[in-house]
């Protein structure tokens, strides 16, 4: 017996309430963004600038002790973090860690004085301990990584616009665009309001969203395109919920799926990808949500071309021989 979490045969009408739940993604886009403008989001050293150390120490890593350790110097924002260098081999075990603290007031690096505190602090853990490195990132630096990472995202999502156009008529890509600014922009909100740690690496869970997000969203509209060739008859918003329905089981289960392992990562990977787990599980459940009444909605709204003068296989997309 297959295991199913919705039945393979449901008949929910999505668009019963679809000005209710339209007008919700669109107030809550509104939202993220005053916060965005009001608050701002708690950026990482990534974005901030700061300092990178690495230590290499023969006695096993406790980030805890570590952690202890530096809180009475009042550096801020510390990230630590245990390496396994696979090139450390041979002759005494080494435990390496990474720790990495924002930029000090306007320095540009971190002062020797202040590097002189951390080690003495860290070298009451282990004497022994070495420093075989110290990077600095400045505010230029970090200014470049903003930019460069705002260009990623929006690259991300020209190229989905492009391929949904390719792929079915333009009237789904801009349902399938729609719904990725909304995850995008409702996942930068909550980072704001929650304050959570903005990183690379949420750049990259964002990234990760957009191309979930979209797979769902073509997953569903590909079925919209089967059935508009095969019910030519039948109105647009049936098309829409015969589709969603048939597709839904996937959908669910896929979802669910996910967050099962995503939401072990998050109550047991530990500080260092809690901020990035928590951006997977966020998009993952507005990504889902928004195929459905996001994407959809805005191609019920904007209609489909339905020209069946050129027969079964043109019909509901211009490309439907490119094999995408």
């Amino acid at each position: 017996m297959r295991l199913r979490l919705v039945p393979a045969q449901t008949s929910i009408d999505f668009f019963r309430f679809a000005n209710l739940t339209f007008g919700a993604s669109v107030l809550a886009m509104a939202l993220s963004v005053v916060l965005f403008l009001l608050i701002g989001l708690n950026y990482g050293i990534d974005f901030r600038g700061g300092t990178t150390i690495r230590t290499e120490s023969t006695q096993p890593v406790e980030v805890s002790a570590y952690r202890e350790a530096l809180a009475a110097l009042d550096l801020g924002d510390v990230l630590i973090t245990e390496v396994f260098d696979p090139n450390l081999t041979g002759g005494a075990v080494k435990h390496v860690t990474q720790i990495r603290i924002e930029q000090q007031a306007d320095e540009e690096a971190v002062t020797v004085e202040t590097l002189t505190a951390l080690k003495e602090a860290l070298r009451a853990i282990d004497p022994e301990m070495k420093f075989p490195s110290v990077e600095s990132v400045g505010p230029k630096v970090s200014g470049e990584l903003i930019v460069t990472a705002i260009e990623a995202v929006v690259l991300a999502i020209l190229a989905v616009l492009f391929y949904i156009w390719l792929r079915f008529e333009w009237q789904f890509s801009v349902g399938a665009v729609a719904a990725l600014v909304h995850d995008v922009v409702l996942t930068i909100g909550i980072f704001s309001l929650l304050q959570i740690k903005f990183d690379l690496a949420i750049i990259a869970a964002i990234l990760t969203i957009v191309g979930y997000s979209l797979n769902d969203t073509v997953v569903v509209f590909d079925r919209v395109r089967e059935n508009l060739r095969r019910y030519k008859k039948k109105p647009l918003k049936e098309v829409l919920m015969l589709s969603i329905n048939e597709t839904l089981s996937r959908t669910v289960m896929t979802s669910v799926t996910t967050l099962i392992a995503l939401i072990a990562l998050f109550l047991l990977g530990g500080d260092v990808i809690r901020g990035f787990v928590f951006a997977m599980i966020w998009g993952v459940v507005v990504g889902t949500y928004s195929s459905v009444f996001v994407a959809s909605v805005i191609l019920l709204r904007m209609g489909v071309k339905r020209d069946w003068s050129k027969g079964d296989g043109g019909a509901g997309t211009n490309f439907a021989k490119i094999d995408a």
